[in-house]
């Protein structure tokens, strides 16, 4: 029998009954990229299932039966593609398996910013009624620039347009998109819009795309969103752009560096609302992603024969 290694410590039960043909090994909650490492030399699995850690070339050699390596998700760039190319390793992901929960926790951080939701919260506890004093900003009428238009974008701009907000988006790949989003250029998103939100993978190509050059091209006053990837973003200057005021405010589910360190300069740091990357972590992605990793796993062994 065959082994599938799963860099977590547990998959869906939907999933685990696709692979029931297959002996399964869970690398525990967090492992670490060493911990992959053995677990490969030791199992020589046919697939690994991504959920936590990185995946690189020294795990590949050390599975020479490695045929696919399949990620409970849709980003995958904790995998190294070019070494997995190198040696025939197929990379596949979950793409869209979990874009509604992503949108949503989207759409929650941009409320959250835009309304002042964690502030006043705090307020409200401690005793303050802030009527007289407070004023929100309203969406309806308000641009929101999207960089990135697959799946987990496009969902949102759905959401975001039925709020009455004006969406643009930039995406080189993107085509057939809905009437109401307007497709333009990079420096359009800086230039034009109220709300940034972050749809993209991360590539060297776009790493730290938010910096201080692109944030000074943006409208003083704009609301950041990200609910892709830490390393998009130059944390120091959008620490800098939120401190001057340049950002109104940041939600922000994932980070350059996670889990975050205690001492973060974030942390405790006014117009920062955060969550610990669980925008795709609901009930029924779990299921979702799980069974679409599994899926596309198995496609792959079932159309690619075995070497070893």
């Amino acid at each position: 029998m065959s082994t599938v290694l799963v860099t977590g410590a547990d998959l869906a039960p939907q999933a685990l009954e696709l692979l029931r043909d297959h002996e399964l090994v869970f690398a525990g909650k967090t492992p670490t990229e060493d911990d992959v490492v053995a677990l490969c030399a030791r199992h020589n699995p046919v697939a690994i299932i991504v959920r936590y850690s990185k995946v690189g070339a020294a795990a590949m050699d050390a599975a020479p039966a490695l045929r696919v390596i399949s990620k409970h998700g849709s980003g995958t760039d904790t995998i190294d593609k070019v070494a997995a190319k190198a040696r025939g390793i197929e990379v596949v992901a979950a793409a869209g398996a979990n874009a509604a929960a992503v949108a949503e926790q989207a759409l929650a951080l941009m409320l959250a910013c835009a309304k002042s939701v964690v502030s006043l919260d705090a307020r409200m506890h401690a005793g303050h009624w802030d009527k007289a004093t407070h004023k929100s900003l309203e969406l309806n009428g308000r641009t929101v620039g999207l960089v990135g238009l697959g799946a987990i974008g496009l969902r949102f701009a759905k959401m975001a347009d039925a709020i009455g907000m004006r969406v643009i988006g930039f995406d080189p790949f993107a085509k057939d998109l809905p009437a109401y989003v307007e497709q333009v250029d990079l420096p359009a998103i800086w230039r034009e819009s109220d709300v940034i939100s972050l749809h993209c993978p991360l590539t060297e190509g776009n790493r730290q795309l938010v910096n201080e050059a692109s944030l000074a091209q943006a409208r003083r006053g704009v609301v950041l969103v990200n609910t892709a990837r830490g390393g998009l973003i130059d944390e120091a200057a959008l620490l800098a752009a939120v401190r001057s005021g340049q950002v109104m405010a940041a939600g922000l589910d994932s980070f350059v560096v996670e889990p975050m360190a205690a001492g973060h300069p974030f942390q405790g740091e006014k117009g920062f609302v955060l969550s610990p990357h669980i925008g795709g972590v609901t009930s029924d992605a779990y299921v979702n992603m799980g069974v679409a990793a599994a899926r596309n796993a198995l496609d792959v062994l079932a159309r690619q024969p075995a070497t070893v």
